[in-house]
């Protein structure tokens, strides 16, 4: 099926007339928020945090002021493990800041280990983050998916309060 249209270089679409160069000089600024702000600091001491909801038990990672599935307070902080299995994975071409990576990295979502979760649950606590020592030969096989991973963390003195504080999920 041909998809109706042409194809235009960059340097070409820069020549077209009304094409329009802008970049727009937005200044904002964005507030964590409580919960969002005791697990940064969280990320900053090495130590993953969530929160159980008082009502449901769901627990919330990362963690807000409120279940958004029975709309109850969340309850109590928990700190959860360092590890976890990899629910699943991808390649990635592109980087968190939308550019082209030279080399793929791979990305998971990783099923934290957490207290009190009984696993038939719909949601769990889980974290999206880089696996490191994995190839994409493992991903493309399967071979990464249910893989038993821990978090590796940057050195304390190297950390920020930033979910990059975490450098990768590798497995052991």
């Amino acid at each position: 099926m041909e998809i109706p249209g042409k194809y235009v270089r960059e340097e070409e679409l820069r020549k077209m007339k009304g094409v329009i160069e802008y970049v727009p000089k937005a200044k904002y600024s964005y507030s964590a928020g409580q919960a969002l702000s005791v697990f940064l600091r969280g990320l900053k001491e090495g130590k993953i945090l969530g929160k159980r909801c008082s009502s449901c038990g769901r627990i919330l990672l990362p963690p807000r002021e409120f279940c958004e599935s029975c709309f109850s307070p969340a309850g109590e902080w928990l700190e959860l493990p360092q590890t976890g299995r990899v629910e699943t994975a991808s390649v990635s071409y592109i980087s968190a800041k939308r550019g082209k990576l030279e080399r793929p990295e791979i990305v998971a979502i990783i099923r934290l280990d957490a207290p009190g979760y009984r696993g038939d649950e719909p949601e769990f606590p889980g974290i999206f983050h880089r696996l490191c020592g994995v190839s994409e030969e493992d991903v493309m096989s399967g071979r990464v998916f249910g893989a038993r991973v821990r978090a590796r963390w940057r050195p304390a003195e190297q950390r920020a309060g930033s979910i990059t504080d975490i450098e990768c999920f590798e497995r052991w």
